[in-house]
């Protein structure tokens, strides 16, 4: 079925048309023409879930096509979570495949070596590059992969233009003295630094964040709106380093 022929078939589900049916329309095509994949990996408590969960109520509020796949491991803390969002498809399987997805967004260092072959070669892969000793690596039976290893396995993956976004922990600003959540900052630094913001407006996903929760709504947004700040410091960086790597040469 074409983006037209969904397009009237949804306008005659809300007739008579008003500006809010054309409007909702205009997101159904633009969707359609830009599908997105997310693929998400994690440890059980840091609400990795809760990201992808709060992009598909953006999403639907706004009237994409949004379907969201989480599959958890050990159902405890620090236990295996991953999970598949996929945007703009109006039918669609629950498998992103190998080297397909748009972004991938990983919430802990050596899970995120299990994401690595998901990503697009011109896909963005954001890391939180948080520690999660796995019982075996605490009690030295098992080596821990060094930041630097992951990092490498992510930008190979990315052998077709594709850009990695490393988030320390330690960037994370303080709110009434302890750290804000960081899955939503980091929801918010894949806004501002991946192609998703070109699906979804901060805006729109922040009125997701606000009314997600009855309380610590002005902690979560303190978190959002420092990802946003954050990102783009990142985007003023990466624009400057050319004019410093001219000068140097």
């Amino acid at each position: 079925m074409t983006s037209k022929m969904l397009a009237e078939e949804y306008s005659t589900m809300v007739a008579p048309e008003t500006s809010d049916t054309q409007s909702a329309i205009c997101n159904l095509q633009s969707a359609i023409r830009h599908t997105f994949d997310i693929y998400f990996v994690g440890v059980g408590g840091q609400g990795i879930l809760t990201i992808g969960e709060i992009i598909a109520e953006a999403a639907f509020r706004k009237g994409l096509p949004v379907n969201f796949y989480p599959t958890k491991g050990m159902a405890q803390r620090g236990g295996f979570v991953t999970a598949q969002l996929r945007l703009g498809r109006a039918s669609v399987g629950p498998m992103i495949s190998e080297r397909a997805a748009d972004l991938v967004v990983a919430t802990e260092v050596s899970e995120a070596l299990k994401a690595v072959r998901f990503v697009k070669p011109d896909g963005d892969f954001v890391l939180y590059a948080h520690v999660w000793a796995p019982t075996a690596v605490m009690l030295g039976k098992a080596p821990y992969p060094k930041l630097e290893q992951v990092a490498e396995a992510a930008r190979a993956a990315l052998d077709g233009g594709g850009r990695l976004h490393v988030i320390p922990p330690e960037s994370l600003p303080l709110y009434e003295g302890t750290p804000v959540p960081d899955n939503i900052f980091t929801l918010a630094v894949m806004l501002g630094r991946t192609r998703l913001g070109d699906l979804l407006l901060p805006a729109e996903v922040e009125e997701a964040v606000q009314t997600r929760w009855k309380r610590g709504v002005e902690r979560n947004m303190a978190a959002f709106r420092a990802g946003l700040a954050f990102g783009a410091e990142l985007e003023a960086s990466d624009r400057l380093k050319p004019r410093f790597q001219e000068m140097n040469q």
